[in-house]
């Protein structure tokens, strides 16, 4: 797998936030960031004073957001020279963690947030189409082969990081931010035929296809939450 993000979707990440309980909005952000290898293992996170800076919160919200990252081993912090704050991201997604999830959930609330995060990843996609730059393409394509040279876990973390890109492409922060924080919410399955799919949505946003990006992206959504709806059901009856 290549290491880093693309700007845009980075920016997105250190946005300023915009709701009160700052510090477990901190830690939220941060965590799904280190999910989703928005940022990598061992990275090195900005100081505590350009943490708050950029999120618009006090170094003291922003200490008290590392403590908890710490504690869920997240984060590991070193003093004296080459010191601070090193991200330890998680080998993958624990089978334990999304079943419980995933179980904790109605039939009707899964199929709801898989509508939601359909209409979001489409309209990013669409956007992507219309506003790409040569360098998000060239970003796309490279998302697209992770997809296909990745194994084990890191096939769940290509899934994700292409709809990331996507989303970057679209120029849209606010779509980032959203994509993000429902790549929080729901675990979409990666499956054999995803590197086909993210091709076909790259190809679209590359050819200006705003359309057909869009219906590629809600189909590839829609599907993956059909799997999803069967491993629900699963799950319930046992």
């Amino acid at each position: 797998m290549r290491n880093g993000m693309s700007h845009g979707a980075r920016s997105a990440m250190f946005a300023p936030l915009g709701q009160l309980g700052r510090v477990e909005a901190v830690t939220a952000r941060l965590v799904d960031a280190i999910t989703i290898g928005l940022l990598a293992d061992t990275e090195r996170l900005p100081s505590e004073a350009e943490l708050a800076a950029r999120f618009g919160v006090s170094t003291v919200t922003v200490r008290e957001a590392l403590v908890g990252l710490r504690q869920r081993g997240l984060v590991e912090t070193r003093r004296g020279r080459g010191g601070g704050s090193f991200v330890k991201a998680p080998a993958g997604p624990s089978a334990h963690t999304w079943q419980e999830t995933l179980r904790g959930m109605s039939l009707s609330e899964l199929r709801d947030l898989g509508d939601h995060y359909a209409a979001v990843a489409g309209a990013a996609a669409r956007l992507a189409a219309e506003r790409s730059s040569a360098e998000d393409i060239e970003r796309l394509a490279l998302a697209t082969s992770d997809m296909r040279a990745a194994t084990g876990v890191e096939v769940a973390r290509a899934e994700r990081q292409f709809h990331l890109e996507v989303a970057a492409a679209a120029q849209s922060p606010r779509l980032t931010q959203e994509e993000m924080r429902l790549q929080g919410l729901l675990w979409l399955p990666p499956h054999r035929s995803a590197y086909g799919e993210h091709r076909e949505i790259a190809a679209a946003i590359a050819s200006g296809g705003g359309g057909e990006a869009r219906r590629l992206t809600e189909e590839h959504v829609f599907d993956a939450v059909d799997r999803l709806a069967e491993l629900h059901l699963d799950l319930v009856a046992h």
